[in-house]
């Protein structure tokens, strides 16, 4: 076992986290789950969903079995649906290929959709303490700092060099703690941002420490010059008397995909023509509501409500079949649908 290797690993025991929740039953499908959740998501955020995810889908089958707009409903508010998306996909294919039973070989597990080298490694790695690398964004910042490699993690040269060094510095003894020693560190201690140095068992010998890089490496990625983007979109919300609001299912590709959403338009123009034509005897708002503001990764959203009272016309859904493009969602008894968090906070407001 290398030194680096042996301080992370006694580091562990002493500061690493040992109580989190897919921590208590180390199954490849619990293992799974929590990182595939954990992709662009912190710990905290994570923790009540998995929750609530492990107690409805307890296995590979369940998951396979239940319908996609419940499993986005158990993920609505986490972000980057096509996790979701692609966790029912993986899950399905298991059960009609395998029976439901998780493979054991690395190439098995990466051909899954949505998973990749780094994640497959850390699969193998914590449900099984098999040998294998891993590579995500918090291990990258780590080893880049260690070892003073400088450049953006994402260029070619920069991701090769540390896969090497991950591949050297992973034991073959006590493998699971020390892919999780390697991902707290990074996670808690060699943070992004004013890293915690001073309480770091790699210090001594942290090339980015000694040089006083810590802010320049690992280095960011090469960015636009040109300004945010920011989108516009008005959303109708059309409301029965019995307080049933309609939305429709978003197309399955692009930002939330297969979610449900009030409809969309480009402009309060192009909303309020719809309701004229389409909901017969809906009656507009003068003005649109105040804006709600979302930010993507990549762009800011604003979105405009405008509010149309309905007829009611008696339809009651308890259910959402796979084919449905439109939905009366009564929110006094709401179906189980995944519904994007703008969304969720506009119908809060009408209550």
């Amino acid at each position: 076992m290398s030194a680096l290797a042996e301080a992370l690993v006694a580091w562990y025991r002493a500061h690493g986290r040992h109580d989190l929740p897919w921590q208590r039953e180390r199954t490849p499908y619990r293992v799974w789950v929590s990182e595939i959740m954990l992709q662009q998501t912190q710990v905290a955020t994570v923790i009540p969903y998995y929750l609530r995810f492990i107690a409805r889908f307890p296995d590979v089958t369940t998951l396979a079995d239940a319908p996609l707009d419940e499993v986005l409903h158990h993920w609505s508010g986490l972000g980057y649906y096509a996790r979701a998306r692609n966790l029912h996909a993986a899950a399905q294919r298991l059960r009609n290929e395998s029976g439901g039973v998780f493979p054991d070989s690395f190439a098995a597990i990466a051909s899954l959709p949505g998973i990749g080298r780094s994640t497959a490694g850390a699969i193998i790695a914590l449900s099984r303490g098999e040998r294998f690398p891993i590579l995500d964004g918090n291990v990258k910042r780590v080893l880049a700092r260690r070892f003073g490699v400088a450049g953006p993690p994402n260029e070619r040269a920069v991701e090769q060099r540390l896969w090497a060094l991950a591949d050297e510095h992973t034991p073959h003894a006590d493998v699971a703690e020390y892919t999780q020693a390697i991902m707290d560190l990074g996670a808690t201690v060699c943070v992004r941002s004013r890293p915690l140095c001073a309480l770091c068992p790699l210090q001594a010998d942290c090339n980015a420490h000694r040089t006083h890089r810590q802010h320049l490496i690992p280095a960011p990625r090469a960015r636009s010059c040109a300004a945010r983007r920011v989108r516009e979109v008005v959303m109708l919300i059309a409301q029965r008397a019995d307080g049933a609001v309609l939305l429709e299912r978003r197309p399955a590709q692009g930002i939330w995909g297969g979610l449900w959403c009030l409809p969309e338009f480009a402009t309060e123009r192009a909303a309020r023509g719809f309701a004229a034509a389409e909901l017969q005897g809906a009656e507009l708002a003068a003005r649109a509501l105040a804006p709600v503001p979302h930010a993507f990764t990549h762009f800011d959203l604003v979105i405009t409500p405008l509010l149309a009272r309905c007829r009611d016309d008696g339809e009651r859904r308890v259910e959402v079949r796979e084919g449905d493009r439109t939905l009366w969602y009564d929110m006094r008894a709401p179906v189980r649908v995944g519904l994007p968090a703008p969304v969720q906070q506009i119908l809060a407001s009408l209550t």
